[in-house]
């Protein structure tokens, strides 16, 4: 079998193919006795060759030492890994065409004419910065986004000071889908959903405009009196999942839902497995407010952090339609 050779100023090695290996010194080096050394019965010897087979058991006794001392550090190091992955999701990979909104937003908001196309309306204002388009799933939905690029809720941008409220901005934007209905649009059975990155197709921010479905209209009228102004899990699940909630006084919307997700309950760093539905309210003696509205995602219990799915996209509320109209999945 042939060998494949290297050679140095202070002597060669050879590799062969089998993966045998031998180390030698120079034939003119003669082999040399040493003197004896103080309390050692045997001289040490310098011998021409250093064989495999005797520095096996040094290998093997180097071996288990290293073994021993890093086995402990290596469990704690995927434990440690282990604990991270479980509070911490892997975010989902990009679907195919997630960026098909931003597309949208180039092609009909951000050109020189104006809006044009489904972009019905630019705000190019400093404090906003937003667009509005209708959705082509059901009649009355809209979708508001940012004018810039902003993946969605898991952003870390979004929370910084002086970005703007797009759920103030979306609030605003109910007018439309009112518009559409034809009729009233009570403030109790409007909502805004905004999905988590693992409930969601599309990685350009988008707030769904929309009503709010029936049954759970009904749910959070028979848990009034659990909803508080800090958020506490709601008593009753809502289409099967947990949602945490809270009540934000006030016929505006002037704090942001945004901010209050992530700095009061789910903490910065894991918003992004976050859902937030924000939806018109009033109390027992009318006065208006919201409540919001949260999930946060649970992979064995089905719940992927959509928020959207307490949305009814047909508004059988108002219409009167025979089922809700379910989000696109």
């Amino acid at each position: 079998m042939a060998t494949a050779t290297t050679r140095s100023r202070t002597g060669s090695s050879a590799i062969s193919a089998s993966g045998a290996c031998c180390i030698s010194v120079p034939p003119s080096t003669p082999p040399a006795r040493l003197k004896q050394r103080p309390g050692w019965r045997r001289p040490w010897r310098v011998e021409r060759h250093v064989t495999l087979a005797r520095l096996r058991p040094l290998a093997e006794l180097l071996s288990v030492s290293v073994v021993r001392r890093l086995l402990p550090l290596s469990l704690c190091l995927s434990l440690s890994v282990l604990a991270g992955c479980a509070s911490a999701p892997v975010p989902p990979p990009a679907p195919a065409h997630s960026d098909a909104l931003w597309r949208v937003i180039e092609r009909d908001c951000r050109n020189a004419q104006g809006p044009q196309g489904s972009c019905l309306q630019v705000d190019a204002a400093a404090d906003r910065r937003d667009v509005l388009v209708k959705d082509s799933h059901g009649q009355f939905q809209y979708l508001l986004m940012p004018l810039d690029k902003v993946s969605g809720i898991e952003s870390p941008g979004l929370y910084r000071k002086g970005v703007p409220n797009y759920f103030a901005a979306a609030w605003q934007a109910r007018s439309h889908t009112e518009q559409a209905l034809g009729r009233p649009l009570p403030r109790e059975v409007a909502s805004l959903a905004l999905n988590s990155p693992h409930g969601r197709s599309q990685h350009q921010l988008h707030i769904h405009v929309d009503c709010l479905r029936a049954d759970v209209l009904q749910a959070l009228d028979a848990q009034q009196a659990a909803l508080q102004t800090r958020w506490a899990p709601l008593p009753v699940p809502l289409r099967g999942h947990v949602y945490q909630a809270r009540l934000l006084p006030g016929a505006a919307l002037t704090a942001n839902p945004l901010n209050l997700l992530a700095f009061d309950l789910s903490g910065p760093a894991d918003v992004g497995n976050w859902s937030l539905l924000v939806a018109g309210h009033r109390d027992a003696r009318g006065a208006p407010g919201f409540v919001l509205l949260a999930t946060r995602l649970d992979t064995a219990a089905g719940n992927d952090a959509s928020a959207e799915e307490l949305q009814d996209h047909a508004c059988s509320v108002v219409t009167g339609a025979g089922a809700a109209l379910e989000r696109v999945r």
